[in-house]
């Protein structure tokens, strides 16, 4: 079995160094170029999918449209859920991350981006940034949508609907192409490599750069790889690594 794994390309607060989270912001032009470079390399690897799968985000939507654009299959099914959704961040979302932890302190910013249990400040419900109030949500159980959460709270929604819903397309023999975010992909990437509560703290994630994995029948992950440069790649992943720095620059 094997599953390509896609963070979005860089989204325009990406760009300014915001916390996102559920906030509904697009892809820069970067980010488009990303998404459609990401395109170019699956289809010249010989990538070929039966399915898709995003978050109700429209960075990651675009992120795959641009994608299936380049690869002549736009006429693809895809199942869109919030469940696959980034990270909620709560009352952090809009704030700058470097601004944040010159304020905060770097250490307690750093505890709100990266430990594994420990939620950012909470949404008040009123609060018009709650899931619960915006359209996007209004088919969904009202109760089950959260006003802030831990990297831990993410897993929880996350891993159910990998194994309810995407590990069975792959079972049945489907190839798949999953499109999300940086902290839904790296709930997976703790499932699959088993990584400590710890260690999952310090995988950083590259925008728009495809990441396969490919299993045996039980699940058990037989090789990994990202497509692409792997300089370009790595240089992605430290800049990732250090957005929460107040000295860092955009």
């Amino acid at each position: 079995m094997r599953l390509v794994l896609l963070r979005h390309g860089e989204s325009v607060w990406n760009k300014e160094n915001l916390f996102t989270g559920w906030t509904d912001v697009d892809l820069s032009e970067k980010g488009k170029t990303e998404a459609r470079d990401a395109g170019i390399v699956l289809k010249e690897n010989g990538y070929d999918f039966d399915i898709c799968y995003t978050s109700f985000l429209k960075r990651a939507v675009h992120t795959l449209d641009y994608v299936l654009e380049e690869m002549d299959r736009v006429w693809l099914p895809v199942i869109k859920s919030w469940k696959l959704n980034e990270r909620h961040y709560g009352a952090l979302q809009g704030l700058n991350k470097a601004e944040t932890a010159a304020k905060y302190g770097e250490e307690q910013v750093k505890i709100w981006r990266r430990s594994y249990d420990v939620a950012p400040p909470l949404l008040d419900a009123t609060d018009k940034r709650n899931p619960a109030l915006q359209e996007q949500y209004r088919n969904e159980d009202k109760k089950l949508l959260p006003l802030g959460e831990s990297l831990k709270d993410t897993i929880a929604r996350v891993i159910p609907y990998y194994e309810e819903n995407v590990l069975k397309d792959m079972k049945a023999g489907k190839r798949v192409l999953l499109t999300a975010h940086g902290n839904s992909i790296r709930a997976l990437i703790q499932y699959f490599e088993h990584l400590s509560s710890s260690k999952i703290l310090t995988v950083n994630i590259p925008t728009g750069v495809p990441l396969v994995y490919e299993f045996d029948d039980n699940g058990k992950v037989l090789k990994k790889a990202y497509l692409g440069n792997q300089e370009l790649i790595q240089q992605k992943m430290n800049a990732v690594a250090g957005q929460g720095s107040a000295n860092h620059t955009v």
